[in-house]
């Protein structure tokens, strides 16, 4: 006979998992027969939180069960809806077995389970945040709009999440490792030196609120620098940029040797130069 669960998650999980039916019954599985959900917006697991929570289920097991669905990948296997962190932690305490309750429900309703839960209980660094959430746009046809009325947050939270995704990779594992914050890297976002300037915010451990000035300070430098270019140059940078919309730095020396810098975010827009290359050479 199956019911639905109405308590026990958070209030925002057990609503969307309000009109989820499960079985009434909690059974248990042993470890081995469960999967993680292909859809874990989460890559980074607190070892310190883990282990606290795995010396906890030595002494008194798993308290709450885990939310699981059948395999669509591997029919003998369950995949975690919900509880993954109870799943790591009870296999690295050394139990067989598990408690869950099993439900039936597709792939979206399985991306969306993990992000509520996740985000509710703060697990997520901004990055997996972001990237869950162009998950939803990018797999499940979601718009800005409703992943923000999905998640309870302001649609220019999730806007100022989702720009996060822009910066290179280099800042992106900064902030997975707990070297940059959100805050900070939002001020980089769309800026042509990122990386850079990123390095100086670590290196000489700038608040959010210093590095809103050093990036002022930087960008007036910079901009005197290029008021003494060459007009021409100048106008011949802004020139290409406009024609194929990257970045464009033109350093010219006086015995009429020199170099030209593209900038590209992601590898749309480096093959974008690769195709423009090839097509005239």
């Amino acid at each position: 006979m199956d019911s639905k669960i109405k308590k026990g998650l958070g209030r925002g999980l057990s609503s969307l998992i309000g009109e989820t039916k499960v079985e009434k019954s909690i059974n248990k599985l042993p470890l081995s027969d469960i999967i993680p959900n292909k859809f874990q917006p989460r890559k980074n697991f607190d070892k310190e939180n883990l282990e606290n929570l795995t010396n906890s289920i030595k002494e008194q097991g798993v308290i709450q069960p885990i939310i699981v669905r059948k395999s669509n990948l591997d029919k003998n296997k369950y995949e975690i809806i919900a509880g993954e962190r109870r799943w790591l932690a009870a296999r690295q305490a050394g139990l067989h077995n598990i408690p869950v309750v099993f439900t039936e429900v597709d792939d979206l309703k399985s991306l969306e389970f993990a992000i509520i839960e996740n985000v509710q209980r703060h697990d997520l660094n901004p990055v997996e945040e972001a990237q869950g959430y162009k998950r939803l746009i990018d797999e499940f046809s979601y718009d800005q709009e409703k992943v923000s009325r999905f998640i309870g947050k302001s649609r220019s939270y999730i806007t100022n999440s989702l720009r996060l995704l822009n910066l290179p990779s280099q800042i992106l594992k900064f902030i997975e490792d707990k070297k940059l914050s959100a805050g900070h890297a939002k001020i980089l976002v769309g800026h042509e030196n990122a990386v850079f300037i990123a390095t100086k915010i670590i290196e000489k451990r700038l608040s959010v609120r210093q590095t809103e000035k050093f990036v002022k300070i930087y960008k007036n430098k910079k901009g005197i620098i290029k008021k003494l270019m060459d007009p021409n140059i100048r106008n011949l940078e802004d020139s290409i940029s406009k024609r194929i919309g990257l970045n464009v730095i033109i350093n010219h020396k006086k015995n009429n040797k020199g170099s030209i810098i593209f900038s590209y975010q992601d590898m749309e827009q480096l093959n974008k130069i690769i195709d423009v290359i090839k097509s005239h050479y």
